[in-house]
């Protein structure tokens, strides 16, 4: 059942998550890609502080500093690579691109932490990478600049999911994420000052609080939470329903995705169900 409710926390993060690229590539279009991220885990942080730190004293474990550090280094460089590429690429490309980070997760986990995915896993991440293949439609125009960005942004949010696979059964799930947020509007903050600073329009703000408040502080803590129970080849397969997420909001926005693109997005879902399906929850 813990992993029911794992799986479930997932896929509430890829949602949110998903939420975050039009509004992302609309915002970048008035602030600098550093001011906005700055700005907006600043808010995430704000918004995470009160449930963080509501105990009177917050566990703080060995390594705590540590750990968050290695997560929000392959988180920020994950958001830079991304936000930047969103300003030479549309958001429903960069969600799917994004999403390579499926291959990339099982690789690295049974290199770094000697967790081998089962055979079912795998096949789900192979299904998985043939859809993203044709979600990318690569034959439409080829990998550019933007698309370059965003496959550096898969391999840093990949290194980031088994980051947090391997460190997250020493922390609270929730005050890691507060001190992750926290670092991460360190990091980018003196990047955002000297690159135009937070004189943002009104459309730009709420923007900032949106993804600051729910695809930052509410789905980093959906994610941290689930994978305590998700193991992080699982729970990238879970994690790539973001892109579909993404290209259904990017299709009421005006976006439109050709047949094959559609093809991919079935076989995305088609790997999420056997993912599922398999009989080792934390795989």
């Amino acid at each position: 059942m813990r992993s029911r409710w794992g799986d479930a926390a997932l896929l509430g993060a890829a949602f949110f998550y998903g939420t975050t690229f039009v509004v992302v590539q609309d915002a970048v279009d008035e602030a600098a890609p550093s001011a906005f991220l700055a700005a907006r885990f600043a808010v995430a942080t704000a918004a995470l502080a009160p449930f963080a730190l509501a105990r009177r004293r917050p566990t703080i474990t060995p390594n705590l500093w540590r750990d968050a550090a290695l997560a929000a280094g392959t988180m920020a460089a994950g958001y830079a690579l991304q936000t930047v590429g969103l300003q030479y690429t549309t958001s429903s490309r960069s969600a799917f691109i994004t999403y390579l980070l499926v291959v990339m997760v099982p690789v690295m986990a049974a290199v770094t932490i000697r967790r081998a995915p089962t055979t079912r896993v795998m096949v789900a991440v192979a299904v998985a990478a043939c859809g993203l293949v044709l979600l990318t439609d690569v034959s439409g125009g080829g990998f550019g600049r933007g698309e370059l960005l965003t496959l550096g942004c898969a391999t840093a949010f990949a290194a980031n999911v088994v980051v947090i696979a391997a460190v997250i059964e020493h922390h609270d799930a929730l005050l890691l994420t507060f001190v992750q947020l926290a670092m991460l509007a360190l990091m980018f903050s003196v990047p955002g000052q000297i690159q135009g600073g937070y004189g943002f329009e009104t459309s730009t703000w709420i923007g900032v609080v949106f993804t600051g408040v729910f695809a930052s502080a509410l789905a980093f803590s959906l994610q941290n939470w689930g994978q305590r129970t998700v193991g992080p080849s699982r729970a990238a397969i879970l994690l790539v329903m973001e892109p579909v997420f993404a290209a259904a909001i990017a299709w009421i926005d005006g976006e439109r995705l050709g047949a094959a693109a559609l093809v991919g997005a079935m076989l995305i879902i088609v790997a999420v169900l056997i993912s599922e399906l398999s009989p080792s929850n934390a795989a």
